[in-house]
């Protein structure tokens, strides 16, 4: 699990909106979906996943969109009112729904800090993009069990157990 240091911050583009992170990531995606590819208009999309309370917004506000998932669910993705640069996402996925914030990992002051944890999607992965030898990497998505820390995958139970009590 990676750990962060107690001062992790991070921005849009224009600087209109701060915010601090006040946890170490639940886990890194590395998201090589065709949605992920169209949104960022890259390659990947690589999002550091925090309980929501843990994501503090420091000055500026915030726009919220509905876009488009590969679940059919759809993702709030969470921008800059001023440059509209997106700073986080938040998915509609397994009635966590606002819970969990996809903070993208290039907002960070530091995004040196938070390399990926597991590449998802590769199946559309770009053919030029070659992982590492030893990358953890899924065709499709992973089984929660097998891929997070045991203490994490309590807060995504508690988590969920929140969602279905609402």
């Amino acid at each position: 699990m990676k750990k962060l240091p107690n001062k992790c911050e991070g921005g849009c583009a224009c600087g209109f909106v701060r915010y601090k992170i006040t946890s170490d990531p639940l886990i890194v995606h590395c998201c090589h979906c065709r949605y992920c590819q169209r949104q960022t208009g890259a390659s990947f999309a690589l999002n550091a996943l925090f309980e929501a309370n843990h994501v503090e917004i420091l000055n500026g506000t915030v726009n919220e969109i509905i876009t488009p998932s590969s679940n059919g669910k759809g993702q709030k993705i969470t921008r800059c009112p001023k440059c509209e640069i997106a700073i986080w996402s938040s998915y509609f996925m397994g009635g966590i729904k606002d819970m969990i914030r996809f903070v993208r990992v290039g907002t960070l002051d530091n995004p040196d800090l938070l390399p990926p944890d597991v590449h998802i999607f590769t199946a559309s992965k770009q053919p030029w993009v070659n992982l590492p030898p030893n990358a953890l990497a899924f065709d499709e998505f992973y089984n929660y069990e097998d891929i997070w820390t045991i203490e994490n995958q309590k807060i995504r139970l508690s988590l969920l157990a929140k969602a279905k009590s609402k």
